[in-house]
């Protein structure tokens, strides 16, 4: 049996004219998740992250806590969906940046809508691929890891998009659930998965182990 952690990146730039950047906090999450894992003594044989600038970013942190360079393969299959392409679909009209809690509640109920429209194929998001080749992307990566790491321990770097598909993927669940399951995910959250060559168990789901002690729940964050 083999473990699969999938790691959601740190906290991002939302609402500033390049979301693809970690913010400070970001960085931070990022350095204390590779931490513990340094703690827990674990070691990955295999590192595969896609190619954004926020998931490149994220497993730097990771390293520098856990104090090791490494090397990792780029699967661009694990890259998040575009989310303002999947807003314009159902809502073409300029909308404000969520920079204040009403505009972030807009966005996000605007964001639910348009992936169900984006998944059920009632919409193509412009620059986007059909959502079952976004799924393929997700499911490869994970065919790659069964095929390939049979018995070891592999991290995964990537976005809520691809880890809530691989959880339902595993699950079989709806596609409403995936959904929720998208926009539940936290920044550095942990989801492991148990894998041998013929199927994938889920183990945790968007946990923080790294971000337990109470000076450091302020510090949690979703987006």
């Amino acid at each position: 049996m083999g473990m699969l952690y999938l790691v959601r990146h740190g906290q991002a730039s939302l609402g500033a004219d390049d979301y693809d950047q970690l913010s400070d906090l970001g960085v931070r999450q990022s350095v204390r998740l590779g931490e513990y894992f340094a703690a827990q003594g674990l070691r990955f044989d295999a590192v595969i992250a896609g190619t954004l600038q926020r998931h490149l970013q994220t497993l730097d942190g990771i390293r520098r806590g856990m104090g090791f360079p490494g090397e990792h393969l780029a699967w661009s299959g694990l890259n998040e969906y575009d989310s303002e392409a999947v807003i314009r679909a159902i809502h073409p009209a300029q909308l404000e940046r969520p920079t204040s809690a009403e505009a972030a509640r807009q966005h996000f109920r605007l964001l639910r809508q348009g992936l169900a429209a984006w998944i059920d194929g009632t919409t193509q998001p412009e620059g986007m691929p059909p959502y079952p080749q976004f799924v393929h992307g997700v499911t490869s990566a994970l065919d790659h890891v069964r095929a390939n790491h049979f018995g070891k321990t592999v991290l995964v770097v990537t976005s809520g998009g691809p880890i809530s598909t691989a959880v339902g993927h595993v699950l079989g669940t709806p596609a409403a659930a995936t959904i929720e399951l998208n926009l539940r995910l936290r920044n550095t959250s942990v989801t492991e998965l148990a894998f041998n060559p013929k199927r994938l168990s889920l183990h945790t789901f968007n946990t923080l182990p790294h971000m337990d002690a109470p000076d450091l729940r302020g510090d949690v964050t979703y987006a």
